[in-house]
């Protein structure tokens, strides 16, 4: 497999110095060459396949040649080493679980997965690899676990001071060794840009090798379609004949994205719904034809708190920028902090079923959907544990919130993190003085 900038004026590349680079010399996404097609045999062997050998067949060709298969195999079952259940929550309504993993996050998978790959590379590598990521929540906890302890990779991680929740603070900010946290006086689209700037920028290229573990990175990306597969194994499973919507929390895009792709490799599925907070470019564009972004607004649902999200421009590229053909594929609904609780309290009271505010957005997203297409069950992806949001959560159920017990040790770290001015120069500083 081949990969190309989105910009246009970067040389092809292959899956391996796509993850290392992260992004392309011109600044642009890279993006396959090609979109692997899924034959009738696989999907008709789909049920009854084990994760490891469902996510081995759908990454091995993006991986190509650049990973034996012996060695990309261990890399994947390491990836999806937990669960992924379908729970259901009401008769119109099931929720993926992905928050099983070790930060109670659906990062974790695509930050394992790329970990992996890199240190498989960097096995023949001299230098050591410096991953730069900016993180409006969950990536950062996801990318400090994946990576802790990784031979030959230091990890960089640049968060908005005071945005993201306790436990997410906890969970980037404690590990030591080769990770440092970065806090910074401004917002995630502020980090995002401060890394972005710091790819572009010759001297710190120089000093350093950059790669990112953002979703804008291909190895972070791409596995993020195994959960849509695992969501349609278990449909099948319960029986249901028709393929569900599937409703996902969206801030960055990249998972929204990679469920697009499984799409298009053939994967069936029905309908998707891009469930926004009151970050709405992407709803907007979807109405009216028109994509203009904004600057980021704080919400509860903070990990989708994105004015100007990386990975639409690779959405834009799988539907050839046809406004009609993706708004006949994807709904788009923006959900405001108020009724994002509501939702919370509301599915507690009727159903029994805790949501996250994520999770809530994407549930009340699919039911005014329902309102207009009342026959149609859903899925939606609950992409983290409640315990991540506890003022949020306690408050609308009106009770505390079990901790799990892989977060207890959290509260005797100390937080250790580095202040940092919202700038590229106090960036560059800092790195070029590593």
């Amino acid at each position: 497999m081949k990969y190309r900038s989105l910009n246009g004026n970067a040389p092809i590349v292959d899956f391996r110095e796509a993850t290392i680079r992260g992004q392309a010399p011109d600044k642009g996404l890279y993006f396959p060459m090609e979109i692997p097609q899924l034959s009738p045999a696989f999907i008709a062997a789909l049920p009854s396949m084990n994760k490891t050998a469902l996510a081995l067949q759908v990454m091995q060709p993006y991986v190509g040649n650049n990973i034996d298969t012996t060695s990309l195999e261990q890399i994947v079952a390491e990836a999806v080493d937990f669960e992924f259940p379908l729970v259901k929550i009401n008769e119109q309504v099931y929720s993926l679980e992905l928050f099983h993993g070790p930060t109670l996050a659906f990062k974790d998978v695509g930050a394992r997965f790329m970990s992996r790959c890199l240190g498989h590379f960097s096995k023949a590598a001299y230098n050591k690899t410096t991953v730069l990521v900016a993180t409006s929540g969950d990536t950062g906890g996801a990318v400090a676990n994946g990576f802790l302890g990784v031979d030959g990779v230091e990890v960089i991680i640049l968060y908005p001071s005071g945005k993201v929740s306790p436990v997410q603070e906890l969970q980037l900010t404690t590990c030591g060794q080769n990770i440092k946290a970065l806090e910074v006086a401004g917002s995630f689209d502020d980090c995002q840009a401060m890394v972005k700037d710091a790819f572009m920028d010759a001297d710190l290229n120089g000093h350093l090798s950059l790669t990112s573990a953002n979703s804008i990175n291909v190895a972070r990306w791409l596995p993020q379609q195994l959960y849509y597969f695992f969501a349609w194994q278990q449909w099948h499973q319960m029986g249901f004949k028709t393929a569900p919507v599937v409703s996902v929390p969206s801030g960055n895009f990249g998972n929204l994205c990679a469920g697009l792709m499984a799409h298009a490799s053939g994967l069936p599925l029905q309908q998707f719904i891009a469930a926004c907070n009151v970050n709405d470019a992407v709803p907007e564009y979807l109405q009216t034809g028109v994509y203009q972004p904004k600057t980021a607004v704080p919400t509860i649902s903070n990990a989708m708190d994105v004015g100007s999200p990386s990975n639409f421009v690779r959405i834009l590229e799988l539907f050839a920028k046809d406004h009609g053909k993706m708004a006949a594929t994807i709904a788009g609904y923006s959900i405001s902090d108020e009724i994002t609780q509501q939702t919370i309290a509301a599915v507690y009271q009727q159903d029994g079923y805790i949501l996250d505010p994520h999770g809530a957005v994407a549930y009340e997203a699919l039911a005014e959907y329902q309102v207009q297409h009342p026959t149609d069950k859903g899925i939606i992806l609950e992409t983290a544990h409640p315990v991540k949001f506890p003022e949020t959560v306690e408050a609308a159920i009106g009770q505390k919130i079990p901790i799990p017990e892989s977060v207890l040790p959290l509260f005797q770290q100390t937080k250790k993190s580095i202040p940092m001015q919202a700038n590229f120069a106090a960036l560059k500083d800092w790195l070029m003085a590593q």
